[in-house]
């Protein structure tokens, strides 16, 4: 029973960290035009990135398919 109190205690700390996190207004988790765009597996980098980042990923694109 102890370890569940303290199990408990752990993860209620844990949970209220995260939403004093939210409360004062942390940017959101983004995410980037790396991961599955570099692999093909994605369809192109999307309203995370910025316009230099979209613009590097159509270069980018752009040479793979001259090839």
């Amino acid at each position: 029973m102890t370890i569940f109190i303290a199990t408990f205690v752990v993860i209620t700390i844990a949970v209220m960290g995260m939403a004093v996190g939210v409360i004062l207004g942390r940017p959101a988790i983004k995410g980037s035009c790396g991961g599955l765009n570099q692999v093909g597996l994605a369809g192109s980098c999307s309203g995370a990135c910025s316009i230099e980042e979209k613009h590097q990923c159509e270069i980018k694109k752009a040479q793979e398919n001259q090839q």
